[in-house]
């Protein structure tokens, strides 16, 4: 039974039952890597303690070390342009809509606790830069959320929706992960400004968001997780496909993690930014052709 029993003491109030059965009721522990009492007990105490002790502090420290080298310099742009673009509204909306959506399927399938996984976390975070206005917080929010793009990039490439059951909520699951990898980000990147990116050699950025993602998930995801018996993000147990399945998973990933935060920002900003120079140049090539064509036009007219 999970710690936050929804059967608790009668003392409890019928609205804290409600909430408790709204947040993880719903969660089939009958498959294989949902949760349960087995994948909570995957892990010995013992070991569960030391992994997170060791990495809890470990993200701490990389946290207060990055920070202290980032306030130093910086480097984030001296001027902001306030203006707010029509399509930067339109995306907000549309991004809103989904996860309100997915949000709704949350609520009706009983597993509201689910919202805490990181794409979610990314998708508030990415709602944040698109309401806000362009400022000093922004850009350091838009710099550490870039470093955690290979979390939806991984969820398209390997999707869980054997839980997805209700009608079309497997295709608001890819709506929501390609608006936040494939549309938002390069959209604020083609934006610039407030929206820029650290140099290619710039690593501190890359260290503060490791240690972010450290404390997030042996924190207070893991947490949560041991408390409901929901394996939030595979905390408590690993995946079925998991190639590092075994009982040191956790620290596989660990590993794996750092390595993706820094090979896959700089390579999908360097990419990005390819793309974004080669359409900007279209467009200016084009227009170029349209002043010649429209001058040359004109000469003729006079002519005759």
């Amino acid at each position: 039974m999970p710690f936050l029993s929804q059967q608790g003491p009668r003392r409890m109030g019928y609205s804290v039952r409600t909430v408790l059965d709204w947040a993880y009721g719903g969660i089939d522990h009958s498959i294989p890597g949902n949760g349960g009492q087995e994948c909570s007990d995957f892990l010995t105490i013992k070991q569960r303690l030391l992994e997170t002790i060791s990495f809890v502090l470990l993200g701490l420290l990389v946290l207060y070390f990055g920070y202290k080298i980032i306030a130093r310099d910086p480097k984030l742009p001296s001027s902001y342009d306030r203006t707010d673009p029509a399509m930067k509204r339109v995306l907000l909306i549309v991004l809103c809509v989904t996860f309100g959506i997915e949000i709704g399927f949350k609520f009706v399938g009983r597993e509201v606790v689910y919202l805490m996984n990181p794409c979610h976390i990314v998708t508030i975070v990415q709602i944040y830069l698109l309401a806000a206005p362009p400022s000093k917080s922004s850009s350091v929010v838009f710099r550490l959320c870039m470093h955690w793009g290979h979390g939806p990039l991984l969820a398209l490439v390997f999707p869980v929706l054997n839980t997805r059951m209700l009608p079309f909520e497997q295709e608001v699951y890819y709506i929501q992960h390609m608006m936040i990898y494939y549309v938002v980000p390069p959209y604020l990147l083609w934006l610039g400004g407030a929206y820029t990116i650290e140099s290619i050699s710039d690593l501190k950025w890359s260290v503060v968001s490791f240690g972010y993602q450290c404390f997030y998930h042996f924190g207070p995801l893991q947490l949560v997780a041991f408390l409901t018996q929901a394996n939030l993000n595979n905390m408590l147990c690993p995946a079925i496909s998991d190639p590092f399945y075994g009982p040191y998973y956790r620290c596989w990933a660990v590993l794996h993690q750092a390595g993706l935060i820094l090979l896959h920002n700089k390579t999908y900003t360097t990419v990005v930014h390819g793309i974004i120079s080669l359409f900007r140049g279209i467009i200016c090539l084009s227009r170029k052709r349209a002043k010649v064509h429209g001058r040359a036009e004109y000469s003729n007219g006079k002519l005759d």
